[in-house]
């Protein structure tokens, strides 16, 4: 699952890592706690000067809301529910069975929050990120949607997204065969696991001309393993469960527990 993540790097760094173009007024927004219906970057390519076959695909990166609406959608408070979809069920799912065969995005992070549940109800907050700070490209699709036109108005577009997400690794079997630990941490952080693209897999995924969006699927979820054996989980403080809270700070180890017992020297 993915409920929040960390996307602060600037557009001119996000645009050279995702290989696309933008537009010159195009602002991003930085944030440490990027919460669904936000506005979120996205990367995806489109057919330009001609259909497809005649033009030429761009790669470009948009702002859309993180929380898909479709396009029958009878208002944009159905994202709220579809920011995240199951690669188990997405071909059938009335929601995205749309986007996934022909408006398939990038959705690009710096790491994403998780919560491990503890003793009790207590949870603990882990931020996952690649070790190398590079950024994370996850699985996405995309929608345009427009409310009932007002007749004198000229009515407005809204690009939403939703991040696929898939089974997390099962921990006995990652360590029966000797994989990255990393897979079986995640898989013992959570059940669900956001997809993460490889690059051959990122170019496949965003291909607009690409049919069969069943085969994509399984490719881009076969490989996602080995993506996220680049990631590494560093536990965070409980101020990132809070959407009020924002900044770098959100990233630094917690602290002691003021209940604990005080060291005996």
């Amino acid at each position: 699952m993915c409920g929040r993540y960390v996307m602060a790097k600037t557009t001119a760094d996000l645009v050279a890592e995702a290989e696309a173009e933008a537009d010159a007024n195009l602002e991003l927004r930085q944030s440490w706690n990027v919460a669904p219906t936000s506005d979120v970057p996205v990367v995806l390519e489109r057919f330009i000067g001609g259909p497809a076959g005649n033009g030429r695909p761009v790669r470009q990166v948009h702002v859309a809301q993180w929380g898909l609406v479709p396009g029958w959608a009878p208002d944009a408070s159905a994202g709220a529910r579809a920011f995240n979809a199951r690669s188990e069920t997405v071909l059938e799912k009335p929601t995205f069975r749309e986007a996934v065969r022909s408006r398939r995005c990038a959705v690009p992070v710096q790491g994403y929050y998780e919560w491990k549940a503890g003793p009790g109800k207590t949870k603990r907050p882990f931020y996952v990120h690649r070790a190398d700070g590079a950024l994370t490209f996850f699985a996405g699709l995309y929608e345009w949607w427009r409310p009932a036109r007002v007749p004198g108005e000229p009515g407005s577009w809204l690009l939403s997204t939703s991040i696929l997400t898939t089974a997390a690794p099962d921990p006995a079997d990652v360590r029966a065969a000797g994989e990255p630990s990393v897979l079986a941490e995640l898989g013992e952080l959570h059940d669900r696991l956001p997809v993460p693209l490889t690059r051959q897999g990122m170019a496949a995924w965003l291909d607009p001309a690409a049919g069969n969006p069943a085969a994509l699927v399984h490719r881009v979820v076969s490989e996602a393993y080995t993506a996220a054996a680049q990631w590494t989980l560093a536990e965070v403080g409980p101020a990132v469960g809070s959407v009020r809270n924002d900044g770098p700070g959100l990233l630094a180890a917690p602290g002691p527990d003021p209940a604990a017992e005080p060291a005996l020297f």
